[in-house]
């Protein structure tokens, strides 16, 4: 194995709110796509007290890019390690830690370290790395602060819901019309807009304006991450002003008599935005309420979509 040089970064924020509560944000990698702005999505593949293994896909300087990590956790010493179990080129290896120093007034310094190499050791290569990590490091930090400092229990600010549903044909179908959301002006009453491309294979970009029940019309950007025709993560980069942050997965699996397609949301509800958007008085329950009805109604109206296309299909036998 070639020797290439170690390189060390280190970024750090000080944010009024106790470190315990930041270490559990970060320990909850399920929620990392709602909360931190390079995230797109995490697929966990093992997890238990003592570590877990996961998948994860994010923005590194303007592009998707995966790679499977390990994570060990010391609740005891609110340190949280990580190791790249397979880096993607340029980088060669990728690991690090978070540490969360309790200060006095109920204060925490957030440390987050990296350390890395990179492939063929080229200074270019190094920099590119660097600049990402410079980029991504700051907005991971500043939307734990966001969070932490509202001032609301993390656990009401950041939620995940979920909505399931039998649906005849075939749950390939169902994928198919999900997938294709090129067409979903056409086919779905509440999206008057769409613009889709697909910048590299399995990822989408995917730009929007819908309407929720209420009448009211958003324009929404997200990255799309597909695979196979088992299920189809997104992160929206451009959220309604009531958001931080949403994330969502579709999953297709076939039932007993069609298809069984569950639709998963997490939200980070953005609490200056509560009264601006939901009117004076209105309160975080209200915007919990909101927003579970709202990305419900339209989950549901795009399975119930989803199930007459694959009907069809059925119907005249399409394979």
């Amino acid at each position: 194995m070639p020797f290439r040089q170690q390189h060390y970064t280190e970024h750090t924020l000080t944010v009024n709110a106790p470190a315990r509560s930041l270490y559990g944000l970060v320990a909850d990698v399920t929620r990392w796509p709602a909360v931190f702005g390079p995230s797109v999505h995490v697929d966990l593949l093992e997890h238990d007290e003592y570590g877990e293994r996961f998948e994860i896909w994010a923005v590194v300087n303007g592009e998707v890019g995966s790679w499977v990590s390990r994570r060990t956790f010391d609740a005891d010493a609110l340190r949280i390690t990580f190791q790249q179990e397979r880096s993607r080129a340029p980088i060669a290896s990728m690991g690090g830690e978070w540490l969360f120093r309790e200060l006095d007034g109920g204060r925490t310094e957030i440390v987050l370290r990296h350390d890395f190499t990179a492939v063929g050791d080229d200074p270019e290569t190094v920099r590119w790395i660097n600049e990402a990590l410079d980029r991504n490091s700051p907005d991971e930090l500043a939307a734990l602060g966001r969070i932490a400092e509202s001032g609301h229990p993390v656990d009401d600010l950041v939620f995940s819901f979920t909505d399931t549903a039998e649906l005849p044909g075939s749950a390939a179908d169902a994928y198919d019309f999900v997938h294709h959301a090129e067409h979903w002006a056409e086919r779905l009453p509440h999206v008057s807009r769409v613009r889709l491309s697909e910048p590299s294979p399995g990822v989408q970009d995917l730009e929007m304006d819908t309407v929720t029940s209420d009448g009211s019309a958003h324009t929404t950007r997200s990255i799309r991450v597909c695979r196979g025709q088992e299920w189809i993560a997104y992160k929206q980069r451009v959220a309604p002003r009531l958001l931080l942050g949403h994330s969502g997965r579709w999953n297709f699996a076939e039932g007993r008599e069609g298809s069984l397609v569950t639709a998963t949301h997490t939200v980070a509800i953005n609490p200056t935005a509560i009264t601006e958007v939901l009117g004076e008085g209105s309160t975080l329950a209200d915007a919990r309420a909101y927003l579970r009805d709202a990305l419900g109604r339209n989950s549901l109206a795009t399975l119930t979509h989803a199930g007459e296309y694959a009907a069809a299909r059925l119907t005249v036998g399409v394979d």
